[in-house]
This record gives structure tokens, sequence and C-alpha cells, in this order.
């Protein structure tokens, strides 16, 4: 595996909450925020330019929602890797932005460390929800 932090942008149209993430997400020397947009047009112009290699979108932004840019960004980048974030712990949340292209959720009171668990996860290309949706889920048939 790289040595190379993993590059992320943070999208989410509440500037102190982008200012804590990027504080905590690089505590960890694996990560490096290349971006904190403010909302999704700003996002889909930096994308390209930046191409970070994991994108954490809020759901509830405007004058684009967290859905609507995640269909968006996969629609130009297909290989994008973009983990939903939400303060909502509703499995519906999840399950929209996974049928959109999303590699995984967080909720917005996830612990730092499942937050950094779902980030690497979905760095190494696999899927990730966090325990707490995880647990809301309806039993399998």
């Amino acid at each position: 595996m790289s040595n190379e932090p993993i590059r992320i942008m943070l999208v989410d149209d509440h500037q102190l909450v982008r200012e804590s993430w990027k504080m905590l997400l690089e505590n960890n020397p694996r990560f490096h925020v290349v971006a904190d947009c403010d909302n999704g047009n700003t996002a889909l112009e930096q994308l390209q330019l930046l191409r970070p290699d994991i994108m954490l979108i809020d759901i509830n932004m405007s004058p684009i929602n967290g859905f609507d840019i995640t269909r968006r960004i996969i629609e130009t980048m297909p290989q994008a890797r973009i983990i939903g974030l939400s303060v909502h712990n509703q499995p519906k949340y999840a399950t929209r932005m996974m049928e959109l292209g999303a590699r995984g959720f967080l909720t917005k009171t996830s612990p730092m460390e499942e937050i950094n668990e779902g980030i690497l996860a979905v760095h190494r290309g696999e899927y990730y929800i966090c325990e707490e949706i995880r647990r809301n889920l309806p039993p399998s048939e």
C-alpha cells in the first residue's frame, strides 16, 4: 500500500463543520484534506482539478443536496469514492446514497475511530456503512 496520504475532499455547506472535520481528519497522518467545498457546484469544479481519493459529502445541503451531487459526480467520474455524511441515522439515507453510487455512509456522530475505519475501507475499494446505521437496518430475510 502506498505511503502517500489519502486525499480527501469535504463537501458540506456549514463552515464550522468543514473546519472541524478537516482538523479531526488531519490528526491522522494517513489523511490529507485537499479541499473543503461549501456546495456541490464547487465540488464538481474541484473534482476534475484535484481528483481526490475520497469525497465526504453531506446530504443536507443547498442549492444541491448530497443525493443530487453524488448522482452528478458518478455520472462524470464513475470511479469516484464517495462517502455520504448525515446527522440522520435512518437507513433510508444510507440506502439512497449507495443506490446513487456512494461507497460508504457515516453519521456525523460516528466515533472518530469508525470514521477512520470507514475512509480506509472505502479507499481499499470496499463498501462501508457505520454501525449506527447498521443497527437500524431491518433484519435480512
